[in-house]
């Protein structure tokens, strides 16, 4: 292959493509290129029990305009489906309970609805109720989410609500994320209004901005995931080039180059995971490697299962349930997908589920034979919800080092690194999950910002 182009993208996934197509859309002459045999990354889509059924990401964050915009540019915005309105359960002290709605990534937003739900103690409830009161105790910079947590609400509220829900997202142990990029919402809630350093005031305002809009939490393809990087390659056509591996990427006069490819360009986007990008620019750019090396990753396990659906006792009747890491379970969390998603119920007798296994320190997802993940998580279901009956389908999809840890003071360590690398490397940029947050809305962005910063030091486009 011997190809000279305006921006060359290296890495497939959805960050590779929406950078691709950001390219594309500027009018720059674009190659991406993958090394795999299919295009997508994460963002895969199999049929399972006659259904489409998602691999990893089933939907994307709706309330930000990103993922919701490139559907648009896409043509596929008008097969967006929402799932159905409801809540989701926790397990504790031995049982499934409720999720109030009233929340924000966890932090309850009525107290007395919590109260109500059984999920914190009495004394749980009134610690919380200290922050309404609590002095301004803000650290004027980036911090863990269970800092934040733990010194305004204290330990119950980020054990059992907030630590699930936001540890399900990085897969990751709260008391090490960074709050800037695995819960920015929080982040925005720290530092909503300057004169009240209350979280609950800070986070009932912000979620009543959020439903006033109207519009969904989440959204999704019909048809899956994968029909948003399907679109994408689609749209790139001969500009996408899978088994394509680059060893190498080399300075060439006022060109880049990709060995073993020959392939030539004025700007490079890499978009490949952070331990594969950092020995990439080892050579050009030591610094951002050096980063990238640093990023710790969490594996995990999803496994998809079709069964009888009169041989499970619990009502589906929730998107499925979240298991704090304090119950010493196997499983972390289960997805009722045929009543998260409605479209995807067609068959009167037969439930799908999706259980995970996984997280920063828990490498049973990627490492335990597929045998004893399965024994190990339908004797969890059956702890859970009762579940009684066998499968009928099951498909185990691991994904290794998949979860980028962002630690506090991320942010500002890659900003670091873009500054570095534009002055020692201009027209290469950085892209991917791990620069600022795993969601696919965030990735979308980071691409286009990437692709925009590339061709800008380079051909002007």
């Amino acid at each position: 292959m011997s190809t000279h182009v305006d921006l060359a993208v290296v890495g497939g996934g959805i960050s590779g493509l929406a950078a691709g197509w950001e390219g594309r859309r500027r009018g720059a002459d674009v190659l991406v290129v993958e090394a795999e045999s299919r295009p997508g990354g994460k963002l895969q889509t199999s049929p399972l029990a006659g259904v489409p059924l998602d691999e990893s990401a089933d939907a994307f964050l709706a309330r930000v305009p990103d993922a919701v915009d490139l559907c648009g540019e896409l043509g596929i915005a008008t097969d967006l489906v929402a799932p159905a309105p409801g809540s989701a359960y926790v397990w504790l002290d031995g049982a499934l309970r409720r999720l109030p709605p009233d929340q924000l990534l966890g932090v309850p937003t009525d107290l007395d609805a919590v109260a109500d739900s059984g999920l914190l103690s009495p004394a749980a409830v009134e610690r919380a109720r200290r922050d309404l009161t609590l002095p301004d105790d803000r650290p004027g910079g980036d911090e863990s989410v269970g800092d934040l947590v733990r010194r305004r609400l204290g330990d119950e509220v980020l054990d059992r609500l907030v630590a699930p829900l936001v540890g399900s997202i990085y897969a990751g142990d709260i008391d090490r994320l960074s709050l800037q990029v695995s819960a920015a919402q929080l982040a925005a809630a720290r530092d909503h209004d300057p004169t009240d350093p209350s979280l609950l005031r800070a986070a009932a305002a912000l979620r009543a901005q959020a439903v006033g809009t109207g519009r969904p939490v989440f959204l999704a393809p019909r048809g899956g995931m994968g029909r948003l990087a399907g679109a994408l390659s689609d749209a790139l056509g001969d500009g996408l080039r899978t088994g394509c591996r680059v060893d190498a990427i080399t300075r060439e006069g006022e060109r880049w180059r990709l060995e073993p490819l020959g392939v030539t360009a004025d700007a490079v986007v890499v978009a490949t995971p952070a331990f594969v990008s950092g020995p990439l620019l080892a050579p050009v750019a030591p610094e951002a490697a050096a980063l990238l090396s640093s990023i710790e990753h969490a594996s995990v396990a999803l496994v998809a299962l079709a069964v009888p659906r009169q041989g499970i006792d619990h009502p589906l009747d929730a998107s499925g349930f979240l298991v704090p890491r304090s119950a010493g379970l196997l499983l972390t969390a289960c997805s009722w997908v045929t009543a998260k998603w409605p479209h995807l119920d067609v068959d009167p007798s037969t439930a799908v589920l999706r259980a995970s296994v996984g997280h920063d320190g828990d490498e049973r997802g990627r490492t335990l034979p597929g045998d004893e993940l399965l024994g190990g998580l339908l004797a969890d279901l059956r702890t859970t919800m009762g579940l009684r009956a066998a499968p009928t389908e099951v498909r185990i999809t691991r994904w290794p080092r998949s979860f980028p840890q962002p630690r506090p003071g991320h942010l500002a360590a890659v900003a670091a690194a873009e500054a570095s690398l534009a002055d020692t490397a201009p027209g290469l940029t950085l892209t991917g999950a791990w620069a600022r947050g795993v969601g696919v809305p965030a990735c979308i962005r980071s691409a286009r910002t990437a692709t925009a910063h590339a061709l800008s030091a380079t051909t002007g486009v």
